[in-house]
C-alpha cells in the first residue's frame, strides 16, 4: 500500500464515523439554508497572480507547524490583511489536525472565498463543505476513478460548489481537461514520498489551454519563485507552510505577494 492510499483509507473510516453522527438528510436540509456563496474561481482569475492563504495545523511531511495551534480567526484575519485573495482551510483530521470546525471558524471570520482542502471521496463531503462555510473543495485525481471525479465535479456543481481539481502528472492533467475542469490545481509535492519539486509547475503548465485557471501549489515560500509563476501564466499560488512559519503571517503574505503601485493606493 503506498502512502496516498493510506491517507485515503483514513479519510475513509473518519468519514464513516462522521456519516453516523450527522446523516445525509440533515446536511441536505441544512444546505438550502446557507447564505450564498462567494466566488472562489472569480477570485483567482483576477489581473496579476493571486494568493490563496492556507491555515493548516501540520502535515504529513513536516509535522506540527508552529502557528497550528493559534486561533483559526488571527491567522484568518492575518492573511486577509495581507492581501489574500482567497483562502485554504485544511479540515482532515488524521493527519493534518483539521476539522470541520476550522472551517465554521474562517468562515466566521472572513467574507473571502474558502476552500475545503481535504481528500474529498464522497458526495457527502460535499454536503459537508456546503453547510460549515466552503465556496470550494478540493478534488485530488490522483485518489478517484474517473468516473467518481465527475460524479464528484457535477455535484459540487449543483451545489454552487467550485472545484480545485488537483493534479501531479500528465496523466492526471489530460483527466482535469477531459472533466473541462475551470480551476486546475498542480500540486508540486508527490503525494506518496512527499518530495517537492516546483519544477513540476512548469513542465505541465504547457499542455494546460488557455482559459484555464492554474493554481502552483506546494513548495512556494519566496516573492521570487511567486514572479517566476506568474511570469509563465500561472493564476495563483497557494501557500501554507511558509505562512504557518512566519514570524509576521500578515507581512509575509505582503511580501509574497508584490502589489503594483496602483494596487497599493487603492
Amino acid at each position: 500500500m503506498g502512502a496516498l492510499d493510506g491517507i485515503t483509507d483514513s479519510v475513509r473510516a473518519d468519514l464513516e464515523q462522521r456519516k453516523q453522527r450527522t446523516p445525509l438528510a440533515q446536511l441536505e436540509r441544512e444546505v438550502h439554508a446557507r447564505p450564498e456563496g462567494r466566488p472562489f474561481s472569480e477570485a483567482l482569475a483576477k489581473p496579476g497572480i493571486s494568493l490563496v492563504a492556507e491555515y493548516k495545523r501540520r502535515s504529513p511531511a513536516a509535522g506540527e507547524l508552529p502557528r497550528g495551534s493559534e486561533p483559526v480567526r488571527d491567522l484568518v484575519l492575518a492573511y486577509e490583511r495581507g492581501g489574500a485573495e482567497a483562502l485554504s482551510i485544511l479540515t482532515d483530521g488524521p493527519h493534518f489536525g483539521g476539522s470541520l470546525d476550522d472551517l465554521r471558524a474562517a468562515r466566521a471570520a472572513t467574507d473571502l472565498p474558502l476552500l475545503r482542502k481535504d481528500f474529498t471521496i464522497d458526495p457527502y463531503q460535499l454536503y459537508e463543505a456546503a453547510v460549515a462555510g466552503a465556496d470550494a473543495v478540493l478534488l485530488v485525481v490522483a485518489t478517484l476513478e474517473h468516473e467518481e471525479l465527475e460524479r464528484l465535479y457535477a455535484e459540487a456543481g449543483s451545489l454552487d460548489l467550485d472545484c480545485l481539481v488537483e493534479v501531479h502528472d500528465q496523466r492526471e492533467l489530460e483527466e482535469a481537461l477531459e472533466l473541462d475542469a475551470d480551476v486546475i490545481g498542480i500540486n508540486n509535492r508527490n503525494l506518496e514520498d512527499f518530495t517537492v519539486d516546483i519544477a513540476r509547475t512548469f513542465e505541465l503548465l504547457a499542455d494546460v489551454p488557455a482559459g484555464k485557471t492554474v493554481v502552483s501549489e506546494s513548495g512556494i515560500s519566496s516573492p521570487d519563485q511567486v514572479e517566476e509563476l506568474d511570469r509563465v501564466g500561472v493564476d495563483a499560488v497557494l501557500v501554507g507552510e511558509a505562512l504557518m512559519r512566519a514570524d509576521d503571517p500578515e507581512r509575509a503574505c505582503r511580501d509574497l505577494i508584490p502589489r503594483s503601485e496602483e494596487a497599493t493606493q487603492a
